[in-house]
C-alpha cells in the first residue's frame, strides 16, 4: 500500500539518527546498550530520542538483546528451482547455527518490496539481511536496509557497496560452456538473455561472446529473456524463426533452457541431434526433463549457505563497524548431459 505525504508517522530509528548525527546502527547500539560507543555519543543519541520522542520497539528490542540470532531474508526470483536450492542452502545453514530466519518476497518479476514492507522488516528484531538475485542489486533494498544499519549479505551479486557478496564467475562459467559448444562443432549459436536488470545477465553474455569471438566464422543470434519459463519459451520461438536458425541454444538459466527443450519438441526437433541446448546454474530443472540437461552448475546452495555464515561472523564481531562488504566467488562447473551434440552435416 502505497504511503501518502499526509499519514501521520512516528519518528524511526533513520530520523534519531539524522538528528544524532550518527548512523542507524549506532543507534541501534545504544537503544540495545551494547558496547563500542563513546559516552558523548551515548549522549547525543539519548537527547535525539527524548527530542523526537522515539519509544523503540519493545518487541523488536527484546528480541535483538535475547540469545536468538533473527536474519531476514529477502528475495523475488522468477525461477522456482533457484529459489527452492537457494532457500535450502540458507535453512540448513540456519540450522547448524540456530538461527531464526524471518522471509520476506518481493513482488513478482523480481520486484523489491514496498519501503513499508522493508522497514518494518528492518524493526522486527533481524539483526543481518540474505538478499537472494536480483534484490542483491536493488537500490531500494541497498539504500532501506543500509539506512537502518543492517549487515547484508547478496548471493550472485556484483558491485554492492556495504555488503557481502558470494557469486561465482559468470563471466568465465559462460565462456567456457561456449567453448565446449564450439569444440562440438558449432558454427552458429543462439543465446537467450536473462533479466536485464541483474548483473549476472550482462556478464554471462560478455563470456558467451568472448568465447564466440575467438572462432572465425562463428555467428550468433539472441534473444532476451527474464530467467522465467515463460520467457524461454518466448526466447527459443524467436531464434528458432531466424533467417538462420542456430544449431545450439545456450540458455542463461536451466528453466529457459528447459522451455527451449520443449519448443524444439513442439517443431518435432530432435534434441540433441538436429538442435543443441544448455543451460546454467544445474538445478534440479536440468535432470526432470528429456534430454537431461548439460549445463554450468553454480552451487546455488553452497553460494546460499556460505553467505549466511559471512554474514553471523559478521554480526558477531564485537563493535560491528559496517565494513563488512566484501567479494567471494565460489567454483563453477561444466556438467555434461544428454543435450549436447556435434551439428548435423550440412
Amino acid at each position: 500500500m502505497a504511503r501518502h505525504s499526509g499519514a501521520i508517522r512516528g519518528p524511526t530509528i533513520i530520523d534519531v539518527a539524522a538528528v544524532a548525527g550518527v548512523s542507524a546502527m549506532t543507534v541501534s547500539r545504544v537503544i540495545n546498550d551494547r558496547p563500542g560507543v563513546g559516552q558523548k555519543t551515548r549522549l547525543a543519541v539519548n537527547e535525539a530520542i527524548r527530542t523526537l520522542g522515539y519509544t523503540p520497539n519493545v518487541a523488536a528490542r527484546s528480541l535483538v538483546t535475547s540469545t536468538e540470532l533473527r536474519i531476514g531474508v529477502v528475495y523475488s526470483n522468477p525461477s522456482a528451482a533457484f529459489m527452492s536450492d537457494f532457500l535450502t542452502g540458507v535453512f540448513e545453514e540456519a540450522s547448524i547455527r540456530g538461527a531464526r530466519l524471518i522471509l520476506l518476497k518481493g513482488g513478482e518479476g523480481g520486484r523489491p518490496p514496498s519501503a513499508a514492507e522493508l522497514e518494518a522488516l528492518a524493526e522486527s528484531g533481524i539483526r543481518g539481511v540474505i538478499l537472494a538475485p536480483p534484490l542483491g542489486e536493488s537500490s531500494v533494498v541497498l539504500e532501506a536496509l543500509g539506512n537502518a544499519g543492517l549487515p547484508m549479505a547478496a548471493v550472485g551479486a556484483y558491485d554492492v557497496q556495504g555488503a557481502i557478496s558470494v557469486r561465482i564467475d559468470d563471466h568465465l562459467a559462460a565462456y567456457e560452456m561456449t567453448r565446449a559448444l564450439l569444440r562440438l562443432g558449432h558454427r552458429h549459436l543462439g543465446f537467450i538473455l536473462g533479466n536485464p536488470n541483474q548483473a549476472a545477465s550482462a556478464r554471462r553474455l560478455a563470456g558467451f561472446q568472448d568465447a564466440v569471438r575467438e572462432i572465425d566464422g562463428a555467428t550468433t543470434v539472441i534473444a532476451q529473456g527474464d530467467f522465467s519459463f515463460a520467457s524461454g519459451l518466448a526466447a527459443a520461438e524467436q531464434l528458432l524463426d531466424s533467417h538462420t536458425p542456430p544449431t545450439a541454444i545456450f540458455a542463461s538459466n536451466d528453466d529457459m533452457a528447459a522451455a527451449a527443450v520443449s519448443v524444439a519438441h513442439r517443431r518435432h526437433l530432435d534434441v540433441p541431434r538436429e538442435l543443441t541446448v544448455v543451460g546454467f546454474d544445474d538445478t534440479p530443472a536440468a535432470v526432470t526433463l528429456w534430454p537431461p540437461l548439460t549445463t554450468v552448475h553454480q552451487p546455488v546452495r553452497k553460494l546460499a549457505a556460505e553467505a549466511l555464515s559471512l554474514l553471523t561472523a559478521e554480526i558477531a564481531k564485537p563493535v560491528p563497524d559496517g565494513q563488512g562488504a566484501s567479494e567471494h566467488v565460489l567454483d563453477h562447473e561444466i556438467i555434461a548431459r544428454q543435450s549436447t551434440a556435434a551439428p548435423l552435416a550440412s
